[in-house]
């Protein structure tokens, strides 16, 4: 794609990036085919090839209208499009690019008040805690965003293992769903390996990146890089993630930090060190291990887990080799609608894409689904259908049914 950016997009910090990404894309239209917000609307400005020509356009004309941002917004950012592109096109590198310097011209206070809350764990379970209690007053809207229960965090093993690892515990998670992170020490536990807890860590940043506040999420990543080393330089063998999102984005801290003197090489040590839980758990003997599960389970695979983290199948493989039954998903690559906070700004549209995502996970009529996302679990679990946990609270059970 042949570009002429205007002198204003050329002084912006990432305009050579912007400027490569564009003219690696052929308009061949193959991302369309894939893309979930394409296929529910129609419209070649809600699918990849339309978002590019819009954020070329941008660049290019130094213009932008509500329309341009309405339809960048509407991009899940899902990477589906990714997946499927023949020319490697980093599609998602240049929406933050755009997004960031649209957002520049017209911020948006709903995006501010998610940057203040979601990041926040003490401010966000406060939050969570008042709308249990309001609950029976709620609009539905409002209260499909609650978890429909809430099953307390279990207590954690001592760490006594010589193996340790890190653990992200992220931000979210800890209201809507605390017992994850339990369940993750105790089945890794059994494996042999303890987790050392750093308390300096906090939100991994993406939710401030992706809202275009780019430089307070950075500042984010640094903070936790700060946390973590002195664990990592003590020989901690990897940084464990239980949320695909948190740990697509901290693989993305060497890209990020690229140009940081102080960080870059830090980062990148960092970004090599981060595991989703299921790569450190499927290099065990999980064989030798007694699990009781008797139950059907349809395995919802996160976008950021399958397109971002290139790890699809590898769930379901490991729930496979400790005896569960797993139902075919159908359309299993596309988005559920809740990418981070999506089905906030984009309520409407979320809810088709849930709708459909359940139908697929519940037509081989499954007795629980399992995800790796907490976005994606509350997000499904709202419906108010068929049970939603992460998957890795169902390993916990089966590998101790009677606790």
């Amino acid at each position: 794609m042949q570009t002429n950016l205007s002198e204003a997009a050329k002084r912006l910090p990432h305009a050579d990036e912007a400027e490569r990404i564009l003219r690696s894309c052929v308009h061949c239209g193959f991302c369309n085919a894939t893309c979930p917000t394409y296929q529910e609307l129609g419209d070649e400005l809600d699918g990849p090839r339309g978002r590019i020509y819009l954020i070329k356009q941008f660049l290019e004309q130094d213009t932008v209208s509500e329309k341009t941002q309405q339809h960048l917004d509407r991009c899940l950012t899902c990477r589906n499009c990714e997946t499927t592109c023949p020319s490697g096109v980093e599609y998602h590198k240049l929406l933050d690019i755009g997004r960031d310097a649209i957002e520049a011209r017209v911020p948006r206070l709903l995006r501010s008040g998610l940057r203040a809350v979601v990041p926040r764990p003490a401010l966000f379970q406060a939050l969570v805690s008042t709308g249990e209690l309001l609950r029976p007053v709620l609009p539905v809207a409002f209260r499909t965003h609650l978890p429909r229960s809430v099953a307390p965090a279990r207590q954690r093993p001592q760490a006594t293992h010589a193996r340790r690892v890190l653990m992200l515990e992220g931000c979210v998670q800890r209201s809507l769903s605390p017992n994850t992170n339990a369940a993750t020490a105790r089945v890794l536990d059994r494996l042999g390996i303890s987790i050392t807890p750093i308390a300096q860590a906090g939100c991994c940043g993406a939710v401030d990146y992706h809202l275009n506040a780019q430089d307070t999420g950075l500042e984010r990543a640094r903070r936790n890089i700060d946390a973590w080393w002195p664990a990592v330089e003590a020989g901690a063998e990897a940084i464990v993630q239980t949320a695909s999102g948190c740990g697509a984005f901290v693989k993305e801290y060497a890209y990020l930090l690229r140009d940081d003197p102080a960080y870059a090489a830090k980062a990148e040590r960092i970004s090599a060190l981060a595991r989703d839980i299921v790569e450190v758990i499927r290099a065990e003997p999980l064989e030798r291990f007694e699990a009781c599960c008797d139950q059907t389970l349809a395995f919802h695979c996160p976008c950021t887990l399958q397109h971002a983290q290139k790890l699809g199948g590898a769930v379901e493989a490991v729930l496979k080799r400790l005896g569960f039954n797993l139902t075919e998903v159908p359309d299993s690559h596309l988005c559920c609608g809740s990418a981070g906070t999506y089905s906030l700004t984009q309520p409407v549209l979320s809810r088709q894409l849930r709708d459909n995502k359940l139908d697929a996970l519940e037509s081989g009529h499954p007795d629980v689904i399992a995800t790796a996302n907490i976005g994606c679990q509350t997000h499904l679990d709202g419906a108010g259908r068929t049970p939603v946990r992460h998957w890795i609270e169902l390993v916990d059970q089966a590998l101790n049914p009677g606790a």
